[in-house]
């Protein structure tokens, strides 16, 4: 490959790379992001390869691209696969599906009926992808190509447009006329505070000093979040190309990606990304003969929840400990090594490549007043479609939960949705009317964080609920600040007690003041926010906390030391059911005559009632 030197020399390639591909012809797209890797997809392309191969040597069939995609978003329904340019969508595919994929679908042109996606509601068979409600009622723009593309592939990501605004930014616009147009645009940073990005660019840029550093954060420590992650794995060019642009723009030569530990394949992908970058003239030393230098190093973070927290994440890069530092100075002042620094998340540096092709105008015209563009969201938890979602600001979370991810799963009530993270609050079912944005959800008692979701059914305690967050965020804490240390252990410790039985009703009012000392005295978002799980739950399910303590009963039957099961006799059918399952052999009954649980064996797992189709088994 020459390396490029000039705009024109991109754009013939672009044009190239485009006039290779036939448009009429079949290819398969099979995701192999983190969560279909985990169910067997890498299996299937293996099987699906050497399949296709067999064919081609007996001069069966055409030559059939596979393209080993990205996280495609239905995680739950893995391994996905998407056979082109007919769009017919397969769920669940595994191994021995493959045969008769090839044969019946790529060679005979019929679909296969198991394999495609049922609409749970209408039970009606949905047979492409678009048409499936969980994609359709999205607004795909940073996971567009996600599914598409393969990632590992700088030509994949020029051919569908990448790299387009990078020359434009360079050529065209001044640094100043970048920032201004992001700042018009109305882009908010998407890891948390949602600080006006166009700003912080400025700030940075106006910072005294000749040396000058943009970070990416991709350190996604929330339990259950993995937007940041898939963004990477499925498109990191996006990622790169935004990062560029905005050093350009700041006048930074230098930048870094802090990402997880734990997230190896998307270290991987960025790394693959950085070097077809420099390779193709892109990134390093002047880009595309524009006289600008650029490099991008990789930083693997060292698992800790706080190094999330922008000053704390610059301390692990400059090798010391992960703790954060006061605010009165900002990093876009003094940041890593007390140079001015520009911190921003993936999802908003992603977004960068967008509005400078599209203008901000465009930008601002999706979502809200204040809060623009579309949000990514991990939506988990008991909902029955669970995945990667990209819709518009302002969308409300009962279309969000309900449209795009299809209800609550078991048919099972909704009770309440976390959203922000193990620091956001738990919205309950009189607000799903609520909409998805940075003020409304700070309003109710949440905050938007960096875009986790999860919801909650009738079977959800959220005293227990609160107890767990609050162990979480105590164990992660850098322990740096008192208030933060010692008032996470407190507030632990008084909701232990509640789901123990041991709760008094003075403990309600302790923990509203151990709340305001922790949100107020501690130094970082991690201790200001950490209140959020407590003060919601009290806030909207203070009944809850009162049955805990007052009548000693867990309402939704979580809470062993407060709930006995019992089998309600008239309801049992003797099936036997609970007594297979039962793991410590807790019940006995003979066939077709009502069952007992024998209190003293019974650890209150709660298994004969999962078991139970009869409704037979109850919390007392």
């Amino acid at each position: 490959m020459t390396r490029l030197a000039s705009p024109a020399e991109l754009e013939q390639l672009r044009n190239y790379i485009v006039s290779q591909r036939r448009p009429d012809r079949q290819w398969v797209a099979i995701c192999l992001g983190t969560g279909c890797r985990a169910s067997g997809s890498e299996a299937v392309s293996a099987a699906l390869r050497n399949a296709l191969l067999e064919r081609r040597l007996a001069a069966q069939i055409d030559v059939v691209e596979i393209k080993e995609t990205g996280c495609q978003g239905f995680c739950e329904r893995g391994p996905l696969l998407v056979i082109h340019p007919q769009n017919i969508f397969y769920q669940h595919v595994k191994p021995d599906d493959v045969e008769e994929i090839v044969e019946e679908t790529l060679l005979g042109g019929r679909t296969i009926s198991r394999l495609l996606y049922r609409n749970p509601e209408s039970n009606e068979i949905v047979v492409k992808e678009h048409d499936i409600p969980f994609y359709r009622n999205q607004q795909r723009l940073l996971l567009a190509h996600s599914g598409e593309i393969d990632p590992t592939d700088i030509r994949d990501y020029i051919a569908v447009g990448g790299y387009s605004a990078l020359p434009k930014a360079l050529f065209t616009m001044r640094p100043d006329e970048i920032i201004d147009t992001i700042i018009q645009s109305g882009l908010r940073g998407r890891g948390g505070a949602g600080f006006p990005t166009g700003r912080k660019w400025r700030s940075c840029r106006n910072a005294p000093g000749d040396t000058k550093y943009v970070v990416c954060n991709a350190d996604e420590g929330d339990p259950g979040a993995y937007m940041d992650r898939s963004i990477i794995e499925s498109n990191p060019h996006s990622v790169l190309e935004g990062m560029i642009i905005g050093a350009y723009a700041i006048g930074s030569h230098q930048g870094y990606i802090y990402v997880r530990q734990e997230y190896p394949l998307a270290v991987k992908h960025f790394r693959r990304a950085l070097e077809q970058a420099e390779e193709y003239g892109l990134l390093g030393h002047n880009i595309l003969g524009s006289g600008f230098d650029f490099s991008v190093k990789i930083n693997r973070g060292g698992g800790a929840f706080v190094c999330g927290e922008s000053t704390a994440l610059v301390a692990s890069i400059e090798g010391k400990t992960g703790e954060p530092r006061a605010k009165h100075v900002h990093t876009v002042e003094s940041g890593l090594w007390d140079c001015p620094t520009n911190l921003n998340n993936v999802k908003t540096w992603a977004n960068v490549p967008h509005i400078i092709n599209r203008g901000a105008s465009w930008f601002a015209s999706i979502g809200t007043e204040n809060s623009k563009g579309t949000a990514l969201f991990s939506l988990v938890g008991k909902v029955n479609n669970t995945g990667l979602v990209e819709v518009p600001m302002g969308i409300t979370l009962r279309e969000l939960i309900f449209n795009v991810g299809g209800g609550v799963s078991s048919g099972k009530a909704f009770k309440a949705v976390q959203t922000g993270g193990p620091s956001g609050g738990c919205i309950p079912r009189d607000l799903l009317d609520l909409p998805v944005d940075f003020e409304s959800l700070t309003q109710a008692g949440s905050m938007m964080g960096s875009g986790g979701m999860i919801v909650m059914d009738q079977d959800t305690c959220m005293v227990d609920v609160a107890r767990y967050f609050t162990a979480f965020l105590m164990d992660e804490s850098c322990g740096k600040c008192v208030s933060c240390r010692e008032g996470l252990v407190q507030m632990h410790r008084v909701l232990q007690g509640i789901c123990e039985g041991k709760g008094r009703e003075s403990d309600l009012a302790l923990l509203q003041d151990l709340c305001d000392v922790v949100a107020g005295a501690s130094l970082c978002a991690l201790g200001t926010t950490a209140p959020n799980p407590v003060l919601s739950t009290l806030r909207y399910f203070g009944d809850e906390y009162r049955a805990h303590i007052h009548e000693k009963r867990c309402p939704a039957g979580v809470c062993k030391a407060l709930i006995t099961f019992q089998i309600i006799t008239d309801k049992c059918t003797g099936c036997g059911a609970c007594l297979r399952r039962c793991p410590q052999k807790a019940i006995t009954g003979e066939k077709k005559q009502p069952h007992v649980i024998d209190q003293q064996l019974c650890i209150k797992c709660g298994v004969c009632r999962d078991v139970c189709k009869f409704d037979a088994v109850q919390v007392i």
